[in-house]
């Protein structure tokens, strides 16, 4: 190199990639400035440019479009948060339809095509008509029509109050942020419904609202928010007053509802109200008003359970399940409503005051609807889901409740490090399973999870260090031992968030003398010995592994009882409630009441109130059965006292395992005698 220095002072040539992904960056970032130009551009449209002050609506429309009509697809995108669960909920219900004919009535530049086309072959329709009376964005719409090569899309210059399709008839006419924008509403509606198809035809509407001051529970807002937002769009001649959806509501059958807020491009803190609504021809089914539901004060924001912690197998020779039962049961994780569904009940009240509960249920009784079995089995057998968020999106959420939509919606991530570790007890799951592998007994850990006999599962349990020190340990050492866990692990807090029990229970627990860890030594040691978790202990399989196995998993999971609730139809037998169990007791009469440990978590005068709620609804020869922590909970003989022949079919003091939960000091069954006339 000879005497040095020329070759480090050398410029090394930029290969083609480099200069290829120079370009790149430049090229993203000038479209980055393109888009902020844009944005404000229609900004400025929205915020300074005066109204015409006409009254030829078209004209309105044409001044406030004409200058941002070519960027009006890229800011809406980050404004119109209703669009696209309106376009998937309108989607998830005419998947398997042919030759349909869709009006997208104010549908601009036709951007709610390109949309529809992620949720349902755009081929299934036989003439798409984007219909507005905005030239500009006509326009667009025309340019956009030739560019995606769309065969079936018409674009109409018209006025939605007068229009019909050639055809005279469509399966879905949508409205999608232009019912506000339409002054004539009533006019726009009536011509809509005058050629919707009577049997099949859908009408989507999302838009931005605002409640009147006595709404459905859902709509309601305060009178600051009404006024500020009507206000707000009355600026542009927006009117987003509750009218329009009333109107819909008086016209039509309400099938799906979904009011939430979303956030408004380059305005911090602010969120604009939107709703979508989906309705039919009037029949003689609709959609009930749902309630606002809220959780309990000191209840977790999440489900505690999830799954049932209730063996459903004890269950069936005691509560002896027929096509003549109504039953009505506590959710928890929904597996066991499901289970009676299976088991051929004619109707399930499953019914829990903890919203998150129900909204976990609700998506299992959607899945098992929209989704086949690999599916269902991805979702709540693994408990993950590589594409959980598209199935969330495309054919779940247009079925799901306001509350369990909205609750779910943030929550997808739970599908993609594992549903079984999230809750209360999920929470619990993953620190016990960490802990373990801290302490070294990983390895034992899963050889107990996977043992193939009974047998090698309790030669791998008593290889766990912790239980050989507990075998040996001399008393005071044990009674420290004792002391340490129950603080650590069984104190009131846990017990509460991580494992669901109440202040109430854990006195009963006490009561009978027994000590928190010697509680949880009894229910875990009975397991172990007793019941082999591989192959039939899906409850304790799944804690130790974070999933079910296929041939190990609660009866919803398995084919057979899939077939039975899709195809058979026994999830129609499913109805859950949002609330508390005495009102829905109170509701109707039972023939089979599934209290679990309900009655624990209550004082004296609430159990007695139940007991006599039960005396009045379970028909003569009804059966209610319950699980309590205490050997003898003093409330059955407050049911014995009501009417009821009552019996203790278990104690834990007085056998080696309950069943495959073992979690509970007893088991009772109570049978409504005739009553006396």
């Amino acid at each position: 190199m000879g005497k040095g220095g020329d070759a480090s002072r050398m410029q090394r040539t930029p290969s083609v990639m480099e200069r290829l992904n120079s370009l790149q960056l430049k090229f993203e970032a000038r479209q980055k400035l393109q888009g902020l130009k844009n944005d404000m551009l229609v900004l400025k449209n929205i915020w300074f440019k005066k109204l015409q002050d006409t009254d030829d609506h078209a004209e309105r429309l044409e001044g406030f479009y004409s200058g941002q009509a070519h960027a009006y697809d890229s800011f809406r995108s980050k404004f119109l948060w209703g669009r696209r669960p309106m376009l998937a909920a309108c989607a998830a219900r005419l998947r398997n339809q042919e030759n349909m004919v869709w009006v997208d009535l104010g549908g601009g530049t036709g951007e709610n095509v390109a949309m529809m086309s992620h949720y349902i072959d755009l081929s299934r329709f036989k003439q798409i008509y984007v219909v507005d009376l905005c030239k500009s964005l006509c326009q667009q719409a025309r340019l956009k029509v030739r560019e995606q090569g769309w065969s079936n899309v018409t674009v109409v210059e018209a006025d939605a109050c007068q229009w019909a399709p050639p055809e005279g008839c469509a399966t879905l006419v949508t409205f999608s942020y232009s019912l506000s924008m339409i002054p004539p509403f009533h006019a726009a509606v009536d011509r809509a419904i005058s050629y919707l198809d009577r049997e099949e035809g859908l009408l989507g509407v999302c838009d931005f609202f605002t409640s009147s001051k006595y709404d459905l529970p859902l709509r309601q807002m305060s009178w600051a928010r009404r006024f500020f937002w009507r206000s707000v769009f009355d600026t542009d001649n927006i009117d987003i007053g509750p009218e329009r959806r009333h109107y819909l509501d008086h016209q039509l059958s309400r099938v799906w509802e979904f009011n939430d807020e979303g956030s408004i491009p380059y305005v911090p803190y602010l969120r604009a109200p939107y709703y979508v609504w989906i309705g039919r021809i009037p029949k003689l089914e609709t959609l009930l008003v749902e309630n606002k539901v809220e959780a309990p004060a000191f209840f977790p924001p999440s489900f505690l359970y999830t799954q049932s912690w209730e063996d459903p197998r004890a269950d069936e020779p005691h509560l002896q399940i027929n096509e003549n039962d109504v039953c009505l049961t506590l959710t928890s994780g929904g597996c066991n409503s499901l289970h009676l569904c299976i088991n051929g009940a004619r109707k399930v009240y499953s019914v829990d005051c903890n919203p998150a509960q129900s909204a976990l249920l609700e998506l299992k009784q959607v899945a098992i609807r929209q989704l086949d079995h690999e599916d269902v089995w991805a979702l709540f057998g693994e408990g993950k889901h590589p594409r959980a968020a598209q199935l969330f999106e495309r054919d779940l959420a247009p079925f799901l409740s306001q509350s369990a939509l909205r609750f779910w919606r943030a929550r997808l991530h739970y599908f993609s490090d594992g549903l079984y570790y999230h809750g209360g007890m999920g929470k619990v799951v993953r620190v016990v399973q960490t802990l373990a592998q801290w302490l070294g007994m990983g390895r034992q850990w899963r050889a107990v999870a996977t043992a193939p006999s009974l047998q090698a599962q309790r030669e791998a349990f008593e290889q766990l260090w912790v239980v050989r020190l507990l075998r040996v340990a001399p008393p005071l050492l044990l009674s420290l031992i004792a002391d340490f866990a129950a603080l650590l692990f069984f104190n009131r807090i846990t017990l509460w968030f991580g494992g669901g029990i109440p202040l109430k229970q854990y006195q009963l627990i006490l009561r009978d003398g027994v000590h928190m860890s010697a509680y949880a030594a009894r229910t875990f040691d009975g397991v172990a010995q007793a019941t082999h978790l591989r192959r039939d202990n899906y409850f304790y399989y799944n804690c130790l592994t974070g999933k079910f196995a296929r041939d190990n998993c609660p009866a919803y999971l398995t084919p057979g009882g899939f077939r039975k609730l899709k195809e058979e139809g026994g999830l129609e037998a499913l109805t859950i409630v949002n609330g508390f169990f005495l009102p829905t007791l109170r509701a109707r009469q039972y023939t089979k009441v599934i209290l679990m440990d309900h009655l624990d978590w209550l004082d004296d005068k609430a159990t007695k109130e139940v007991a006599a709620a039960l005396a009045k609804q379970v028909a003569p020869g009804g059966r209610v059965i319950w699980r309590s922590a205490a050997f003898v909970p003093p409330y059955a003989a407050f049911i014995r006292d009501a009417g009821f022949d009552v019996k203790c079919i278990q104690r834990a003091d007085q056998v080696e395992c309950m069943d495959r939960v073992n979690m509970y000091a007893s088991f009772w069954v109570a049978i409504r005698k005739a009553k006396k006339h």
